[in-house]
Formats: structure tokens, C-alpha cells, sequence
């Protein structure tokens, strides 16, 4: 067994999880591979059932867990934690890149570290525990993978919409609305934002991220803790 492998196979024993053989070779099998090898079986029908369990298990949490929160908050904390890119770093966490079975042209081009085949390798191996061992194990694999997620989402303002924050704190201030300005770097499969908020002529500081989306909202953020610094 590989480190990386061990490494998953070390939270299913942490976990008292016995994970069937072949449904975990499954999860870690991307459709590349499956094509080069005369159309075998490859994990997407895996990852749409781990999406649905994964999606139950953290809505439930979230629920339980800010039982004072909103509606409006409780779905952009699960926007925040279920995601591409949030997935993506649970499994480099679990190193599953070293041993998801790619390939070649696939492989050479970077997707070992591909943030999509992570993100969709990590939700079919939740489907592979659920089949393998049931609701409650999928459930305590889930915990184990994003109750820290959803720990440091909660403390670092991931639920805030910061370009509307920053939009209405602008207003307040009479500023004018604020716009963004881009730059990206890096190959397509490592592919690096760049965002920062112009308000009222000043430009803030700069925010670097995995998409366009994310690098704004955390330049809003810098913006507007700036700017509320300066205008208590």
C-alpha cells in the first residue's frame, strides 16, 4: 500500500470502517483511465450518490450545530464548505491525487492535482463508504472530513457576502460602487486569480484565489475591513 493509500486507510481504521475493495478502486478511477482501458467502469456514478449523502450529513450538521443562524446564513456556510475547491483540499489532505488511477494524458497535464477530479474523487469515496458500510459509517467519514471544514468556515467570515457588505458600506459612505480588477496566472489545471477592489478611487489590496469568484469576494473583504477601519 502507498502512504497516500495508507493514509486512507488509516481513518477507516480510526473510523472502524471496512471499505469493500473493489467500490474503492472504483472512487479513485477517473473516466480518463476507464477510457484507455476499453471503457471500464469509472467513479461518476459514485460521485453523484456521495454528492447527495455528503450534502445531508453537512446541511444536517450545520443545522444542529447554529441553531441561532438564519436560513440565508446556514446556506452560504454549506456554499462555503461544499464546493469544488473545498473538496478539492480535503483530499490533498487524504493525498487521494497519489492514487486516483489517471490517464496518461490526463496525468501529464497535472490532474493528480486537478481541483474538480479531487473534489469529485472525495465525494465518490463518501458513496463507496455508504454502500460499503451503510448510512451511519458514511456519516462518521463525512464528520471526520468536513466537520473541520465547517469549524474554520464559521470563524473566518466564509458565510459573509462580502461584495454586498462592501457594495452597502460604500453607499453609507457615499463612495462610489465598487468594481474589481483581475489578473490570473498559472496552467489551466493550477489556474491562480487575482482580484482587487477599486472604492471611491482607491484601490485595495489584493486577493489571490482558485477562481474569479473567490479572489472578489476576498478582495471585497479586505476592502471593506480597510475601509471600516477608517471610517469607525
Amino acid at each position: 500500500m502507498s502512504a497516500a493509500g495508507g493514509r486512507v486507510q488509516e481513518l477507516f481504521t480510526q473510523l472502524g470502517i471496512t471499505i469493500d475493495p473493489q467500490l474503492y478502486r472504483l472512487a479513485l478511477t477517473h473516466r480518463s483511465w476507464a477510457f484507455e482501458h476499453g471503457g471500464a467502469s469509472h467513479n461518476e456514478r459514485l460521485e453523484f450518490l456521495g454528492d447527495a449523502v455528503l450534502g445531508v450529513v453537512v446541511t444536517e450538521h450545520l443545522y444542529r450545530s447554529f441553531p441561532d443562524k438564519p436560513e440565508g446564513w446556514l446556506a452560504k456556510m454549506r456554499a462555503a464548505v461544499v464546493n469544488t475547491y473545498a473538496l478539492a483540499d480535503v483530499a490533498r489532505g487524504l493525498a487521494l491525487g497519489q492514487v486516483l488511477l489517471l490517464g496518461k494524458g490526463e496525468r501529464q497535464t497535472g490532474g493528480a492535482d486537478k481541483d474538480s477530479i479531487l473534489a469529485d474523487a472525495t465525494e465518490a469515496m463518501i458513496a463507496a463508504v455508504f454502500l460499503s458500510c451503510g448510512r451511519e459509517a458514511a456519516s462518521r467519514f463525512v464528520h471526520a472530513l468536513m466537520d473541520p471544514v465547517v469549524e474554520a468556515a464559521s470563524t473566518d467570515g466564509r458565510a459573509t457576502d462580502w461584495k454586498t457588505a462592501l457594495q452597502e458600506l460604500a453607499a453609507h459612505l457615499g463612495l462610489t460602487s465598487p468594481h474589481y480588477v483581475h489578473t490570473a496566472s498559472g496552467p489551466d489545471h493550477n489556474r491562480r486569480f487575482e482580484a482587487r477592489a477599486v472604492v471611491g478611487g482607491d484601490t485595495f489590496a489584493p486577493f489571490v484565489a482558485r477562481s474569479k469568484k473567490l479572489a472578489e469576494q476576498g478582495a471585497a473583504e479586505l476592502a471593506h475591513r480597510q475601509l471600516a477601519s477608517q471610517h469607525p
